[in-house]
């Protein structure tokens, strides 16, 4: 077998210095000049190598800055348990929503970005809200900011003939404490049970934009649905988050 090119084994042994932390978080890698003088090769094979961890988003490149190991610091996100702080109408003792929970951030240092239109469901979303293709729907795109930081997009849609002409549809009244949970328990519909979808994809290039992701990094893509009894009252497709920002934690009670 021949010796792997050069550009890989470089990478190679900058990946195990960044995992091992050689060079940690915020830490800036030896230059391409360094970098080439110790591997003995050109600046063009350093450049490749350090496109490819770049790739991996495991870098990043500063103008004038050099090449810095990112920092990633994780947001934990409770799946399903997370919901349950909001379930009843009772407000708590200070605004909040999962996501200021999740972030462990007060109200002050949340924010919400927002956008509201009227639509109509599509066959994939008909499907989802067990209605008629063509229902009418009030679509909610949102992104959420942690202390100024991009961190989530979501777009969710509410059936029309439930939200329209209610506070819910003004986007004047975003943030909601308490979130979509309270909002349709303000209508006097209470969700008794939310379904989650999880899986893994590429960001489009206007999310990877809108969250200031680095190259290489994928998203988790969740598809929510809220039920009052059998009903359907809100489909969320889809809730996006960098995955390299958050872990997802899962708990089952298997006792009786």
């Amino acid at each position: 077998m021949p010796d792997r090119p050069a550009y890989l084994r470089i990478a190679d042994a900058l990946r195990e210095q960044i995992r091992g932390g050689v060079h940690p978080p915020g830490a800036r890698l030896p230059t391409m000049t360094e970098l080439g003088a110790e591997h003995g090769v050109s600046g063009i094979v350093v450049r490749q190598a350090i496109a490819l961890l770049r790739g991996e988003g495991l870098v990043e490149t500063r103008r004038g800055g050099g090449t810095v190991v990112r920092v990633t610091p994780p947001a934990r996100r409770v799946a399903m348990d997370r919901y349950r702080a909001f379930a009843r109408p009772a407000a708590p003792a200070a605004p909040a929503t999962t996501f200021t929970r999740d972030h462990g951030i007060g109200w002050n240092e949340y924010r919400l970005d927002k956008e509201f239109t009227r639509t109509r469901a599509t066959g994939e979303l008909a499907e989802l809200f067990e209605l008629p293709a063509g229902t009418e729907l009030l679509r909610r795109r949102f992104v959420f900011y942690s202390r100024g930081e991009p961190q989530q997009i979501s777009v969710n849609y509410l059936p029309w003939d439930l939200v329209g002409d209610t506070p819910v549809s003004d986007p004047a009244r975003e943030p909601w404490p308490g979130g979509t949970l309270a909002q349709l328990s303000f209508l006097g519909r209470p969700p008794t049970r939310v379904e989650e979808a999880v899986r893994s994809r590429m960001p489009t290039p206007e999310e990877a934009e809108t969250l200031n992701m680095a190259g290489g990094v994928p998203v988790f893509a969740v598809t929510r649905r809220m039920l009052s009894g059998a009903e359907v009252l809100e489909v969320c497709r889809d809730i996006v988050i960098p995955a390299d920002r958050v872990v997802l934690d899962y708990a089952i009670d298997l006792s009786h």
